[in-house]
Parts: C-alpha cells; structure tokens; sequence
C-alpha cells in the first residue's frame, strides 16, 4: 500500500504534540514535511519527529514533496494563505481554529475546497467526544423538548497564554472569543444542528490583561496585550432560541476555569462536558442520562475523523461550510462589541 504524503506548515506545541503524534500512528500515513519560517525550529521539529524534509518556504516544500495531505498549524493570520496554497495544489487540509481572520477569508477556502474536490476540515475537537454526540441525538430525539435557551462558557480566571502570539491582534485577530470560545460556540451549535443566525450583541472588556503581567499560564508583556480579556454576546438563532456566550482569557472569578455548553428546555436540560440530563419533578433533580467523566480523546478522534474522510469514508467532519458559519459568527460578535450595537445576519 502506498503511503499518503503528509505536510505539517507550522512548528508550535499543537502541531507536534497533536497532529504529528496523531499521523505518526496512522500505517496508511507517513509525514514527508515541515514547514516553519525559523529553520531552526524546522529541522528540530522534524529531527523530534523522524521527518525527512524540513523547509522554511511552503511554496517551495509544495513543489518538492506534492504531499496529498496538509495540516496548517500556524498563527491565525497564516490560515488563509495556506490553507488556499494547499486547495490549490490538490491536498485535503485540516486547519487548526478558528478558519481564519475573516469571513470572507473562510467563505474563499470553502469554494476552493469545493471547486478542488478536497476534504476541508477545522480541528473543533470537542464535537467529537462521546458526551457531544449523545446531547446531540437526545436533542434531535426531543427528550429536552423545545431547547430554547443555551449558555456557552469557555472562561479562564487568569489563562492569558505566556507564548505564541495570543496577545497579538494582528496575528490572531482577537483574544479568547477566537481562541477558545470558537470552540464552546461550533459545539453548541453542533449539537443544535446549526441553525440560523438572526442576530448578535456583544460586548467585550479589556480590564485584566493591560495590567497583569503573570497567570496560570505564564507570563506576558501587558504594554503588548492587545485582544479583548473576555467577550460576552447574545445570538438570537431562528425560531426564537437564545445563545448566550462568555469567554475569558483573564476574568476575576472563582473557578479556575469553566469550559461547557448548558441546554435549557422545556421538558428537561443539559449539560455537555461530562453529559448530564436532567429535570424536575417536584422541586426535585431528577436525571435522565449522565457520564461520570468527559470523553477524554476527543482529539484523537477528530484527528481520526479528518484522516478516515482524507480515505474515502463517510464520516462527520467540521467542514468548510461550517467553518464559514462559525467565522461569521465570531466576525458579528466583534463587530457588535465594537460598535456598541446589534448585527443582524
């Protein structure tokens, strides 16, 4: 059996601890490159790695290696670029969140998957846990009834991350909305068999991370600390359902950190990480369904999902066309914070 090619465009921790960790399992797979603008860092990616061609130039490696499969790990800002140079070579991609920086940079790799005929995939790895599979079927079974109300939580009391460039606007286009509330929204909608969008209010704060300089995550510099600290939106979704969101990179709280979806219907509700039916009877919790403890490999299995769909199998991916929702949504959020009003969808 012949191997498929695959390429790595970014150095960083998420590229190696799970992208290549991931392919180096997969017989069918074998990683022929790396790509990271610091050659340094790309022969020591790739001597860590056992990967045979380093380059700093994705042009170049594209015209060297014709891998059949690519994973864009980069800086926010780089996810367009790549992520199109890869389409347009013939490669299947999977994209590391968000899609990109804007949405009409998501709306163009959509069409280019499609006008290729390329697997497109973003790595929202928390659908794939079992905990999110099970809400999902009860909500399309009814057993919540009508959900109605849906609160998004991807807090951290003091998580601004002290590397990469997660405080560079530029480079990422926000703080925690983009970075980890991208990923409690695509679950929650998810789940809810993504349904429109009507409108969005947010506002975001910047009160933490200017004057702090050290968390649980790190340290950083707070002369550099350009992206919100958090981010509160309300989306009104078709049919009169409400998803609220509330994310933080640095907010004075008391848990460490909340990352979770709550579902709220008229017949009972939920919660997603671990998943927990439950409803009243008589002043009373009453559970319906519970999960001690959250599908730890979720990544694994979004991985997994990427590859199998990269072979020719049926199977669920966050694909370009959710991406593009997702990336809408996010743009609205910021835009609504910004302006201090509403945006309609």
């Amino acid at each position: 059996m012949e191997k498929k090619r695959v390429a790595i465009i970014g150095g960083g921790q998420i590229a190696e601890k799970v992208h290549a960790s991931y392919y180096r399992k997969r017989e069918e797979l074998e990683i022929a490159a790396v790509v990271s603008p610091s050659a340094d860092r790309a022969r020591s990616f790739a001597e860590r790695n056992g990967i045979s061609h380093y380059y700093t130039d994705a042009a170049e490696m594209f015209t060297a290696v014709n891998p059949d499969i690519v994973s864009v790990c980069t800086p926010n800002k780089f996810h367009f670029q790549y992520v199109m140079q890869a389409l347009e070579a013939g490669c299947h991609v999977l994209c590391e969140k968000p899609p990109a920086i804007s949405a009409d940079e998501a709306r163009k790799m959509q069409e280019s998957a499609a006008k290729h005929k390329r697997v497109l995939a973003y790595n929202f790895h928390h659908r794939f846990a079992e905990d999110v599979q099970m809400i999902r079927e009860k909500v399309a079974e009814g057993i919540l009834g009508d959900v109605y109300a849906v609160k998004a939580s991807a807090l951290r009391r003091s998580g601004v991350p002290g590397w990469g460039n997660f405080t560079d606007k530029t480079l990422q286009g926000g703080g925690p909305l983009i970075d980890i509330g991208v990923h409690m929204l695509d679950a929650a909608l998810y789940v809810l068999g993504f349904p429109k969008i009507e409108k969005v209010t947010a506002k975001m704060f910047q009160k933490i991370g200017t004057k702090k300089s050290e968390g649980s995550f790190g340290e950083w510099d707070p002369k550099k600390f350009e992206v919100e600290d958090s981010l509160f939106g309300f989306i009104e979704l078709e049919g009169g359902r409400l998803l609220q969101l509330e994310t933080s990179f640095a907010l004075n709280m008391k848990e460490t950190s909340i990352l979770n979806v709550e579902f709220y219907g008229d017949q009972a509700g939920a919660t997603l990480l671990p998943a927990h039916i439950y409803t009243d009877e008589k002043g009373g919790l009453v559970t319906l369904l519970k999960r001690e403890k959250a599908d730890p490999d979720r990544q694994e299995k979004g991985m997994a999902a990427f590859i199998d769909k990269c072979l020719g199998k049926d199977v669920m991916l966050a694909d370009g066309k959710q991406g593009y929702i997702i990336q809408q949504l996010v743009e609205a959020l910021y835009q609504s914070a910004e302006k201090g009003e509403s945006v309609s969808l």
